[in-house]
């Protein structure tokens, strides 16, 4: 079966790659926006075709000889996202019809459109335009509410607050009904659908068990072996509710303020139609939670809601870091490390390793973030030991990683302007570099603002990467 799927860097994407990959019966090629954002050894190994949905005269490519096609895309994190999302539909729809595509499958949201909020209508839009050409090609639409696994927006929100928080004073949406379901039963079941012999569209609500927010925080604490109390009061605001979260959890304010708004709504089950054509039944909220604490612990972490970032940090970073007018570099001699040994230390840096000094400057500089709507450092790094392409390092992103090499990060905090991270290794030196390519004169006094404690930062950063090497 000869299979094309798309968002392969995003949360969800990362782990059906993982599924498919091991199957000896499925042909797997990747579209992605840009080649470099798959580490070496999948480029190596699967087909990559490089494509955007919103570039029409891409899409051909990835889709032809393509038999089944999951879409996995959605810009949130881009301005005017529901305009957006539309017409990317409908420019892969168009796409998969001109080369013959049997079916679509699509993962959406639950609820109801005539109550959804902005996110998840765009979401429901989404999925009625992939299924309105059924004469042409099918589509197996399914509909989630929180998914909960390790990395999951949703699940890190409602660890972090039960752990953080004995008593939370909760806003009144403690008490909407929800139905969440497991990571690992969301990927079964779009695994599960490429089989599906259809000869029509099928809507399909996947979860376990209805229940409200407020059962959802309780029942989790209980798995973590932790008694907490909520007491819900009408005085939260949607917006406060996103501040509070910003603040007491690794998300930003744009993700947070989506999901509380989303929360107005009940997103229930409407319908059974996984039970009727699936033998896969929901492990359940418990052993969902268990699962994910326990990938957690043992660093089994496969993927995070923040891989994709929007798409933002999928560009061509060697030329932009080319145009860089600012550089603080240091260069020092290996010593008799290895290479193999400061890789190591170089890749450790950052989330609960700290950055190897003066981690109190910034933890400020990550509050500052936080305030201005940017990702903040406590959204940490998914493993403390390895990094990939893709990964997020507090509040910045990996895009570049050669063995015993180079670790190239670039900010995705709120700055007046475009700033990377580069640690090297290169003929018997460490060379660290900090670039930045300043929007304007605001750009320049930041740079020229910050300069006395880039010289205490970067300067002891080195030297300690070498010491812990």
């Amino acid at each position: 079966m000869r299979i094309l799927l798309t968002g392969a860097d995003g949360y969800i994407g990362r782990r059906l790659k993982r599924v498919l990959m091991s199957q000896r019966d499925v042909s797997l090629r990747l579209m992605v926006r840009n080649r470099a954002s798959l580490s070496s050894d999948i480029r190596s190994d699967i087909e990559v075709v490089q494509a955007d949905v919103l570039k029409k005269e891409t899409l051909d490519a990835a889709l032809e000889g393509i038999d089944v096609a999951y879409y996995l895309i959605h810009g949130l994190a881009r301005p005017n996202y529901q305009e957006l999302d539309r017409q990317s539909a409908q420019n892969f729809l168009d796409a998969a019809i001109r080369n013959g595509v049997k079916s679509i499958i699509y993962l959406g949201g639950l609820g109801e459109k005539s109550s959804a909020s902005e996110h998840l209508l765009s979401r429901i839009e989404t999925g009625e335009i992939l299924s309105s050409r059924p004469d042409a090609v099918r589509c197996v639409w399914f509909r989630a509410g929180v998914i909960i696994g390790s990395g999951s927006a949703s699940f890190e929100i409602i660890r972090n607050l039960v752990q953080k928080l004995p008593i939370m004073i909760t806003p009144r949406w403690v008490k909407s009904r929800i139905t969440p379901i497991g990571v690992d039963d969301v990927i079964g079941y779009l695994d599960d659908a490429k089989t599906l012999s259809l000869s029509h569209n099928e809507m399909i609500d996947i979860g376990s068990e209805a229940m409200s927010y407020g059962e959802l925080m309780l029942r989790t604490a209980s798995v973590m072996g932790l008694h907490r109390w909520l007491i819900p009061v009408p005085l939260l605001t949607p917006k406060l509710s996103s501040y509070w979260l910003t603040l007491f959890t690794p998300v930003p304010y744009s993700v947070a303020s989506s999901l509380i708004e989303g929360l107005k709504s009940e997103v229930v089950m409407t319908n059974n139609r996984a039970e009727v054509l699936f033998e896969r039944r929901p492990i359940g909220l418990e052993a969902s939670v268990a699962k994910a604490i326990e990938e957690i612990r043992t660093h089994q972490i496969i993927s995070r809601w923040s891989d994709s970032g929007g798409g933002v940090w999928e560009v061509d970073h060697a030329r932009d870091i080319a145009d860089a007018v600012f550089t603080d570099r240091r260069i020092l001699p290996l010593g008799d490390k290895s290479a193999e040994s400061v890789f190591k230390s170089f890749c450790a840096i950052g989330g609960s390793n700290g950055w190897f000094g003066y981690d109190w400057l910034w933890k400020v500089r990550g509050g500052i973030d936080k305030l201005l709507g940017g990702a903040g450092i406590n959204r940490g790094r998914r493993d403390s030991e390895t990094l990939r392409i893709g990964d997020s390092l507090d509040f910045w992103k990996v895009v570049d990683l050669v063995e015993n090499e180079r670790l190239l990060l670039y900010a995705q905090m709120k700055l007046p302007g475009s700033a990377w991270l580069e640690f090297k290794i290169h003929q018997g030196t460490l060379i660290q570099s900090a670039y930045f390519y300043p929007d304007g004169v605001s750009g320049r006094l930041y740079w020229y603002i910050l300069i006395p404690l880039h010289h205490l930062i970067f300067a002891n950063m080195a030297k300690k990467i070498l010491e812990r090497a």
